[in-house]
């Protein structure tokens, strides 16, 4: 029995779209859930990253319609900031890179190729695959609220416009000198979704030593500025170019590099020479502290991309600077090159000065020599680095060489040793980015001091307090998750709103400057409330004023003069705040971890500045980041595959539910081609399977076994309910998937009977279970089962008590757990059984067995106080002397097992285990091919030769091969 995905998915999608059953609006009847994905960027297609975070989102949409919510997810694109335009300069210019994605991965026919080198044809050709790409994988969407960014869409544009002038008349935007992570070639702020690279990378403070040369200052960048009671010489790049500068009217020797980044830092710059680092190796400068001369060594490793180019050694704290001593000791040839005599360099010896736990004088000399380094190029250099700062930083107690800072602890004095040595002159600052951050136009970007920029003031401690209240108030998946957002609100500086190029909107009061990328995508969910009435009625962008949204969002304002005003019926502005109200707040968004510092915490900043407590978002699931075949996803190395093409290849549900399978939590989940085909293989065996089923007639009387059945499968209704709810989507679908199938695998291999009724029941749930996941399939499957009704907006299987058996299924636990056990002694033994006997136990090990585990319900069972209570009771005193033995070889058993488990069997009681047995003859002879004898342990009538029978105890019958 085959068929083609493509062909059901079609079907369905159709039928879906006809009978519109993803438009939510407003039922006041209804409890409502709202649910969110963030709108994808379009400077290319959709890619299975998008796809597995969304499906997350999906999935939940879809269970919670199925619980009767009034269920709305919607969707947008973001076409704002650099990398659509930035993609387009790229196309214009030729770049092969590109355009080879473009075409190898992307799928753009040369004939639109061409279109590319405008951005705004760009968006919308990837807008639109963008859609039938959501389409085909089946999401749950309200397509009446779709919509894009940028002034391209006059409505959403007035929207940000409203935001960022009530952002600013409440005082959360401002304008002040602040650094920025700059691109050179745009002239603009560049924030992280206008980055090619360095993505979370931001703008620190290094403190700039000063060591006198001649007539110039030498500056170095430091974070350690207390390790320069320990330096011992510089090091220079000897092939890199340095310049001599003016700076603040001060001659100083830097990078070439450096001296356009202290022009940006509102420094006066002004270069007097240029010169080979060469010129300077082997020279001496003068330590500012101790007024030593000290040697100027060739330093390849030295960056004049890094800070000031500028590097002094402390040879005891930084392992890097040990390490580059000892490779310069052994090259003496390289040494006399630049005239330096090999002595100067073999006499450099580590300077102490700070005292650390686990670590003697020298920690950078302990820790290379313990990890083995052996050169400046092993990578293990950095870790070694990073150990030791922290550890210096955190502990570290300096020593009497630092004067009146000895005693304290590093982390306690860097702020006052910082001011002590700017007031001394030894000292400055400039700004830096710690890793090299490419701007979507590709220049290489720097950091630049504004004075006249417009910010979002997320360093103000007020502000940050009420977004941890929201953090804290919110559900957060996982929960581990919470700790992290946290961590980044305390991180979040000030943050640049607005840029110069690129496509968004115009920052209303500034002419010249945009919105930028992460500062419009942060309470857009608003917007869905109500675009499909700006849609409905024409409204006109200016007729959304600020007047106007003050009142839909906030309440304000009297609808009759506000619709004198605007040309907007007060009707329709009633009902558009009625559509606020009912769906607002945000029950779940979702996003992977990566957005956390950023998007995810700038989204809770805002809803926090802009609305009332009862309004912030109430759920945000945080996911890891998709892999493919274990190699992070790439678009220029070639590892990259778009939602499209996996769909194409393997099928929405395969694709859906590959994905799902793939991780959950914070986990990254990691696509592979042969789990794609495994589950392909799956879910045609499993539309084989249930067809089967469904063809099944007639009607039996209810058995232990279809008790156990439908018992099992209300334990995997609330399984899946609960991780679902709790966004454990990977624990869904495996128990949703597998464990259901292995249920009703078992029932059809011990029923001697299958029952069509019970079958029938099950395979209604299962299929329900599984619709979240795989909906195209279940719709078809629920079709076959002569359901009128989507199974999209079936009503989800509710977890019934009154079907829980306990005894049925711990009943079936000992069968199954007997019949791995003699499966066990016919492995070990080799024997082909003939004859297989199994001898209960007595009624008085059950009433001693439950008994034990009453009471270890409390507390841990003692020997000696176990066996007088049970010596209580007159029977079990006639047999005290087996009862003891008995107890003696159970007792660690019953300690050891779990409460829950422990509350099962009591619950369950004494099982019948020879009527279970009896029912199960049948069964048991099948599977072993044996002649199956079943005794009570006291039946004097017995087959017994090795006395076995005695072995019993309740849950494990006694067994006997031959």
């Amino acid at each position: 029995m085959s068929f083609e995905w493509k062909e059901i998915e079609e079907k369905w999608r159709r039928e879906w779209e006809k009978a519109r059953i993803f438009e939510a609006d407003p039922d006041p009847k209804r409890e409502k859930c709202f649910v969110t994905f963030p709108y994808p960027y379009m400077n290319g297609p959709l890619h299975l990253g998008h796809g597995f975070t969304a499906t997350r989102v999906d999935v939940y949409a879809r269970y919670k319609r199925m619980r009767g919510f009034n269920t709305l997810f919607p969707w947008a694109w973001h076409w704002t900031g650099e990398p659509i335009v930035g993609a387009a300069l790229r196309v214009k210019s030729g770049d092969k890179e590109i355009i080879r994605a473009l075409k190898e991965i992307d799928g753009v026919p040369e004939e639109e190729l061409k279109k590319f080198v405008d951005p705004v044809y760009m968006a919308r050709y990837y807008t639109s695959e963008g859609k039938e790409a959501v389409k085909k994988i089946g999401f749950s969407i309200d397509w009446r609220r779709e919509f894009h960014t940028t002034s391209l869409e006059p409505t959403y544009s007035r929207f940000i416009e409203w935001q960022y002038e009530t952002l600013r008349k409440k005082g959360y935007v401002v304008k002040g000198t602040h650094p920025v992570v700059w691109c050179p070639h745009c002239k603009s702020p560049t924030g992280d979704h206008d980055r090619l690279e360095g993505e979370g990378v931001s703008a620190e403070e290094y403190t700039l030593l000063k060591f006198q040369f001649d007539d110039a200052y030498l500056p170095a960048a430091t974070f350690r500025p207390e390790t320069i009671y320990g330096v011992t010489n510089m090091f220079l790049n000897p092939d890199a170019t340095y310049v001599e500068a003016m700076v603040d009217g001060e001659k100083w020797i830097i990078s070439k590099e450096a001296a356009l980044k202290l022009s940006e830092q509102l420094k006066r710059v002004k270069v007097l020479r240029e010169f080979k680092g060469s010129e300077l190796i082997g020279k001496y400068f003068v330590d500012p502290i101790s007024k030593r001369k000290l040697p100027i060594l060739p330093g390849w490793f030295v960056d004049p991309e890094s800070a000031t180019g500028v590097v002094y050694s402390v040879p005891a704290h930084a392992p890097a600077d040990w390490i580059a001593i000892k490779d310069l000791v052994n090259k003496p040839d390289v040494l006399r090159r630049f005239g330096i005599d090999p002595e100067v360099v073999k006499s450099i010896k580590p300077i102490s000065l700070i005292e650390v736990d686990g670590y003697g004088e020298y920690p950078a000399v302990e820790i290379v020599e313990k990890m083995g380094i052996k050169d400046q190029f092993d990578p293990r250099v950095d870790e070694a680095t990073s150990i030791i700062y922290r550890k210096e930083f955190h502990t570290g107690i300096l020593k009497p060489i630092t004067g009146k800072y000895a005693g304290k602890r590093v982390q306690d004095v860097k702020s006052e040793l910082i001011e002590d040595f700017k007031e001394a002159g030894i000292a400055d600052s400039m700004y830096d980015l710690p890793e090299k951050v490419v701007c979507r136009c590709t220049t290489r970007c720097i950091v630049k001091v504004l004075s006249d920029q417009w910010f979002l003031r997320y360093s103000d401690p007020d502000w940050k307090q009420l977004a941890h209240e929201a953090i804290d108030r919110a559900k957060i998946y996982p929960e581990a998750a919470r700790a992290y957002f946290h961590d980044k609100i305390d991180w979040l500086h000030d943050w640049a709103c607005a840029r110069r190029t690129g496509l968004g909107t115009p920052l209303p009061w500034s002419p010249g400057w945009i919105v930028e990328t992460l500062s419009d995508s942060t309470i857009y969910m608003a917007f869905y409330t109500i675009v499909k009435h700006i849609r409905k009625h024409d409204i006109r962008a200016e007729q959304l004023t600020n007047e106007v949204f003050d009142y839909i969002f906030f309440g304000e304002g009297d609808p009759e003069k506000l619709a004198e005003a605007s040309g907007i019926d007060a009707e329709v502005l009633e009902e558009m705040r009625r559509e606020f109200t009912y769906w607002y707040p945000v029950d779940l968004r979702v996003s992977a971890k990566e957005l956390v510092p950023n998007h995810l915490s700038f989204f809770i900043f805002q809803h926090t500045a802009l609305f009332p407590r009862e309004l912030w978002p109430r759920a945000i699931g945080v996911n890891g980041m998709l892999a493919i075949e274990g190699k992070k996803m790439s678009k220029s190395k070639g590892n990259f595959l778009t939602l499209s093409n996996a769909i194409d290849k393997f099928g929405a549900d395969v694709t859906r539910l590959t994905l799902m399978l793939g991780a959950e939590d914070m986990d990254d989940p990691d696509w592979r081609v042969e789990n794609a085909r495994s589950i392909d293989s799956k879910l045609r065996g499993l539309y084989r399977f249930i067809n089967e089923i469904i063809g099944l007639r007639g009607d039996s009387e209810e058995k232990s076994i279809d008790r156990w059945l439908m018992s099992a499968i209300q334990g995997r209704i609330r399984v899946v309910t609960e991780a679902i709810e709790n966004l454990k989507t990977r624990t869904a679908a495996e128990v949703a998937l597998f464990e259901v199938w292995n249920d009703i695998r078992w029932y059809l291999r011990r029923a001697e009977s299958p029952n069509p009724k019970t079958l029938k029941e099950a395979v209604e749930i299962w299929i329900r279970l599984l619709a979240p996941f795989t909906p195209y399939l279940c719709e078809e499957l629920w079709h076959l089962l002569k359901k009128g009704e989507f199974v999209s907006t079936a009503e989800w299987p509710s977890y019934d008590e009154s079907k829980i058996d306990v005894k049925a299924e711990e009943s079936e636990n000992m069968i199954r757990d007997l019949m791995a056990d003699t499966g066990s002694i016919i492995e070990v033994t080799k024997m082909t059984p003939k004859k297989i006997c199994y001898y209960v136990a007595s009624g008085w090990k059950w009433k001693a067995y439950l008994e034990m585990m009453r009471k270890s319900l409390s507390a841990k069972v003692e020997m000696g106080a176990i066996m007088r209570e049970l010596m209580k009771a007159p029977d079990l005193r006639k047999e005290a002397k087996r009862v003891s033995a008995y107890v003696g070889k159970t007792l660690q058993e019953i300690n050891t097992m779990s409460v829950d488990q422990k509350k099962r069997r009591l619950e369950a009681g004494e099982l019948n285990e020879k009527a279970l047995l009896n029912e199960a003859k049948r069964f048991l002879e099948r599977e072993f091919k044996a002649e199956i004898l079943i005794y009570s342990e006291d039946d004097p009538q017995r087959y017994d030769p090795k006395k076995r029978a005695s072995l019993a105890k309740p849950y494990r019958p006694a067994i006997y091969i031959e």
